[in-house]
């Protein structure tokens, strides 16, 4: 554990499926340069599993298995991997959905919010996993965030993604865009515009500045396209106002986040879970038009409400290039980079 001031937190980093690039992209961050200044960090999974990774991605990294954390040696150019063994008879094949697969992601999701909970570890950082191999192997799911607020009994929380100075929580997230509009509730909307203002001020912004999107076209147009604004959204606002908040809104969906990326907020809250994650990733996600793939992958998923910290990379398995040692690791370091930040914001309070 962190010990104080100057001592590096102990992060766990979840290898997330093992058929997707979560491995590959975990040995790629622990081999970066200057990573381990940063941080004492060290990989739930499996040993072979993550061996192969660092082998396929030409890593210069051995990896050692351990059981605990206090196990871990935290030496450059070595994985320190808490050994998680395969189903009997599972068999893990690059880029192909399987139940071995999302059955060994789950439970390396749940040792690590354990050993958080129990405070062997600082923080943890997630890798992505596969919503339909988790449901194969018998784990109703719907995502991690979901997975962290069971396992850890919070009730308020959020998803908060973040790159650079541009940040999106959502209303909603992993549920039908039917079910999405019944759940624009004043209580609700309250409760992640309070959500992000406390995790701005976490960040060092004094004074954040809220931008919140309606749900309709137009933000409803005074009603002509719906009234959620009027009856649930507006109302929401006014209250956090009251409360001392600086928020803007409704402000009009295709308005918004181009304001945001323009500086002019701080955070913006999303009613649904695409109508925040599209304008993020259009930033983040860089494609190179040569080679016909992704480049550079960057965004931050934060969850929020949590009494653990919890950041994950904000794409997918991407079971296309699985395997095949070309995925890039920099969202994973990005969010590396945010859990470091938030544990010496925690360590201040």
């Amino acid at each position: 554990m962190n010990g104080g001031p100057g001592i590096r937190p102990l992060i766990a980093i979840t290898m997330g499926d093992p058929a997707g690039i979560g491995p590959e992209i975990a040995a790629r961050a622990m081999a970066e340069p200057g990573m381990h200044d940063r941080a004492r960090l060290l990989v739930i999974g499996n040993a072979a599993i993550m061996e192969e990774a660092a082998g396929q991605a030409g890593l210069p990294l051995s990896v050692r298995s351990i059981e605990q954390p206090d196990e871990a040696g935290f030496d450059p150019g070595v994985i320190d991997v808490i050994d998680l063994p395969l189903q009997p008879g599972a068999l893990i094949r690059a880029g192909e959905i399987s139940a071995g697969a999302g059955d060994l992601a789950f439970r390396a999701v749940l040792r690590a919010i354990e050993l958080a909970m129990d405070k062997k570890i600082d923080g943890t950082v997630t890798g992505p996993i596969n919503k339909e191999a988790l449901n194969l192997a018998g784990h109703n799911f719907s995502g991690h965030t979901e997975i962290f607020a069971h396992f850890t009994g919070t009730l308020k929380y959020a998803m908060l993604l973040a790159e650079d100075r541009f940040r999106v929580i959502h209303v909603s997230t992993h549920v039908s865009l039917r079910q999405a509009c019944d759940l624009v509730k004043k209580e609700r909307v309250l409760d992640v515009i309070g959500l992000m203002d406390e995790a701005l001020r976490k960040m060092g912004i004094k004074n954040p500045c809220i931008g919140v999107a309606g749900l309709n076209p137009h933000s409803g147009d005074g009603g002509l396209f719906g009234d959620e604004e009027i009856l649930e959204i507006k109302p929401a606002i006014e209250e956090a106002r009251a409360a001392g908040m600086n928020v803007a809104g409704p402000v009009p969906p295709d308005a918004l986040f181009a304001l945001a990326k323009g500086g002019h907020f701080d955070g913006c809250v999303a009613m649904y879970h695409d109508q925040g994650h599209i304008p993020f990733k259009m930033l983040g996600f860089d494609w190179d038009e040569d080679e016909g793939r992704m480049k550079s992958v960057r965004g931050v998923n934060i969850s929020l409400g949590l009494p653990i910290v919890r950041t994950s990379v904000d794409h997918g398995t991407a079971f296309e290039i699985a395997g095949k040692g070309i995925a890039s690791p920099h969202a994973m370091i990005d969010a590396i980079d945010y859990a470091v930040r938030l544990l010496s914001e925690k360590n201040t309070d």
